[in-house]
């Protein structure tokens, strides 16, 4: 019987399946009468009604449950499939009735060779549709992403009643809707990603996510610098050959080969690429006859390098804005369990793996928000909490020594390997000095954060999102202050290299090199922190636990990545190439070394924020110092004299200048744009007014998240209170009836 099925509890209540069946034949036949009709000709006996449907839409009550289901069977075949599925999705039956009525539907529809041979073939657009709503229904079951209570039918043929069917514009706007729900399948690592939120939660997916957006940012980055610089120059090479022989020590050091190659800074020209008789920027020789489009590489090289720093900037606050909206949006994550202990489980997911995939996501949550309402109950006393903050001070002093004694020894071994180079004649011994600096930065950068981890478990903060607060900052202050320092060696020129060589080159060289032994570094910590850890845990200490992923050490590797990244988009175009291919290496060393040697967080806890952070971060101290650095060598520091595209000037930005000034005397009808470059670029009370527009909107926003957040909580409290109303009213009825009893 009915009563005796567990997926009978989803009829409302009070209510039998005959009912509910008669009650949706009924509307089921008032749609397909509104519908548009097809013409008699088209008509077949079958569709015409019958004295039998109009004694059931009289009388319901007389016909049989079986009479009903194949009624409403009937009914459902003549809609459309849109329709049909809109129905059936609304019909308030258990799983095992819809699932039932679906393979009624299927098996009372006609043969395939009498559908071939009565009905006219269907249209390309219609096949189309068809099987991407096929393909849509399998994402959907496989991946578990659709949060629908019952599932929809399978798309079918075209009935038979309607043969002649031309694409409408509905069929072809269902279509479109199917194209959107399969975008978000087309997402790189959709199933991956999935995977890792239900095995390790949220807070290390921030990680992954996190990567994910850094990998865009480059991507871009690159295409810019490759279209309108790189590829430009490739085609017109300078005069000057590259002679030096490959020999595999360049993927290390950035030198030999590589020095005078379109990776860096001084093999670019100071000419017009399509013009060879050109010879500078300041047009002091300049040829008789000019090209139809020239093609200035100083200018080309300067206004691509802003426009990517520009869209960056856009892209960085337009994705802040968004995280803000997302995790500070009004409501809290109060409700949040109620939600997930009777809304969360997805219908549709049929598969083995998909189906312990989602019980593992939603098990996850279900622990981080338990663990975030258990970590709001746990007060502390007077004592407790002063001594909290005594052991607090203390390990903030500790940990801000240690950042000072890296910075110092920095500074001092760098200086010390300046004055102690390598004899002319050993070049194996030359570049394997230009390794040692990267190798101790690296080396430090990695140690440190273990030593962060220690003070770390002898503070025992209130709650994990708190402990990787203050990891996130004790790091970034190390990596910050090091790579200031850092700045300001490469902007001095007096610590990298020697009068004679182009000193961008060298830089664009030395950011090379530390990218390339961060990512060293990172995989050897992967290898020994997380991999040889594994290892001796099970092996020697016969220990069932695993190491945890440390999130606030890898996010800020890859915030110290991309710093060093945008740092050196000026002196090595291709360095967002070399980004690129890091981000996609590291992130399936770490998916796999995740998967395979650590085990979900201890104290689980929910993410809710994390993105924000990160994001935050990378604009800020990561991003702004960057720009900083780059606007500062454009306008105020001399380029070398012998290579480059500014090569002669005072300044990168005095290309702009000259070349504004020869404009406006080769054509005096442009001389607006003298105008906007004197009033607009160089005045700083415009981009004073851009940044006060900027704060003003965000300040904006901020003030409606905020005003929301309070509406929101005066409308709990109401609810709250008609709640306790309606307690007390009835208690007040319980003591009345009490009464009458007695």
């Amino acid at each position: 019987p009915a009563a005796a099925h567990p997926s009978a509890l989803l009829l409302p209540a009070g209510r039998s399946r005959g009912a509910i069946i008669s009650q949706y034949y009924n509307r089921t036949a008032r749609l397909r009468r509104r519908s548009s009709r097809p013409s008699l000709q088209q008509l077949s006996r079958a569709a015409r009604p019958s004295l039998r449907q109009y004694d059931l839409e009289t009388d319901p009550a007389r016909a049989t449950l079986e009479d009903k289901r194949s009624l409403l069977a009937k009914e459902l075949l003549s809609l459309s499939p849109s329709q049909r599925s809109h129905m059936l999705l609304s019909v308030p039956l258990s799983l095992a009735e819809k699932r039932s009525l679906r393979q009624e539907l299927s098996e009372q529809r006609s043969p395939p060779g009498l559908h071939a041979r009565h009905a006219a073939p269907s249209s390309p657009c219609g096949w189309s549709k068809d099987y991407i709503i096929l393909v849509s229904l399998r994402h959907r079951g496989q991946h578990g992403w659709s949060r629908r209570v019952a599932g929809a039918p399978l798309p079918q043929e075209p009935s038979p009643q309607r043969p002649h069917q031309a694409p409408s514009p509905q069929g072809c706007r269902h279509l479109w809707y199917r194209l959107l729900a399969l975008l978000p399948n087309t997402q790189p690592w959709h199933y991956a990603l999935k995977q890792i939120s239900g095995r390790f939660g949220s807070s290390v997916l921030s990680y992954f996510l996190f990567l994910k957006t850094l990998l865009m940012f480059n991507i871009f980055s690159f295409l810019i610098l490759l279209v309108f610089v790189v590829v430009l120059q490739a085609a017109y090479p300078p005069a000057a050959a590259n002679h030096q022989p490959f020999t595999g020590l360049e993927l290390l050091t950035g030198a030999g080969y590589f020095t005078h190659s379109l990776l860096y800074y001084g093999y670019y020209s100071n000419v017009t690429l399509n013009d060879p008789s050109a010879s500078s920027p300041n047009g002091s020789a300049g040829p008789p006859t000019a090209p139809l489009l020239p093609y200035n590489m100083p200018l080309a090289y300067l206004f691509t390098v802003g426009v990517s720093f520009f869209v960056t900037c856009i892209l960085l606050v337009y994705s802040m804005s968004r995280s803000f909206g997302e995790s500070y949006r009004v409501g809290s994550s109060a409700g949040d369990l109620a939600v997930k202990v009777f809304c969360a489980w997805d219908f549709k997911v049929i598969q083995k793996r998909s189906v312990k995939l989602q019980c593992e996501n939603i098990c996850t949550q279900l622990k981080e928000l338990l663990a975030e309402r258990r970590s709001r109950s746990c007060p502390l006393s007077l004592c407790q909490r002063l001594g909290h903050i005594a052991v607090l001070l203390l390990a903030w002093v500790l940990s801000l020594s240690t950042v000072l004694g890296c910075v110092v020894a920095v500074h001092y071994f760098s200086e010390h390997m300046h004055m102690h180079r390598a004899p002319a004649g050993s070049e194996w011994r030359q570049e394997g000095i230009l390794l040692v600096l990267p190798l101790t930065v690296s080396l430090l950068n990695t140690l440190m954060p273990h030593l962060y981890n220690l003070l770390a478990a002898w503070e025992k903060q209130d709650s994990p999102v708190a402990e990787v607060y203050v990891a996130i900052c004790r790091n970034l202050l190390l990596k910050m202050g090091v790579l200031g320092l850092l700045c300001y060696q490469w902007l001095s020129r007096s610590v990298i290299c020697s009068a004679e060589e182009c000193w961008e080159t060298c830089v664009g060289q030395d950011l090379y090199r530390f990218m390339v032994m961060d990512f060293i570094f990172t995989l050897l910590d992967t290898v020994f922190g997380e991999l040889v850890w594994r290892l001796i845990l099970e092996k020697r200490l016969k220990s069932k636990q695993r190491p945890e992923f440390d999130i606030a050490r890898n996010v800020l590797e890859l915030i110290y990545g991309q710093t060093l990244t945008w740092l050196g988009i000026l002196f090595a175009p291709l360095l967002p190439a070399v980004q690129v291919l890091k981000l996609l290496l590291l992130f399936y060393i770490k998916k796999t070394s995740l998967m395979q040697n650590c085990q979900s967080p201890s104290n689980p806890w929910q993410a809710s924020h994390m993105s924000t952070v990160f994001i935050t971060l990378l604009c800020f101290p990561s991003f702004l110092g960057a720009a900083v650095f780059v606007s500062y060598t454009i306008w105020s520091v001399k380029p070398s004299e012998t290579c480059g595209p500014f090569q002669g000037l005072e300044t990168i930005y005095k290309s702009v200048k000259v070349w504004a000034e020869l404009l406006e005397k080769s054509n005096p009808n442009i001389a607006w744009f003298t105008w906007i470059h004197q009033y607009l670029v160089e005045n700083t009370f415009f981009l004073f007014f851009l940044s006060g527009v900027l704060l003003a909107v965000i300040y904006f926003n901020i003030q409606v998240v905020r005003g929301q957040q309070r509406i929101i909580r005066l409308l709990k409290e109401q609810i709250a209170n008609e709640g306790e109303d309606k307690i007390f009213l009835i208690q007040k009825l319980h003591s009345v009836y009490e009464q009458k009893a007695r």
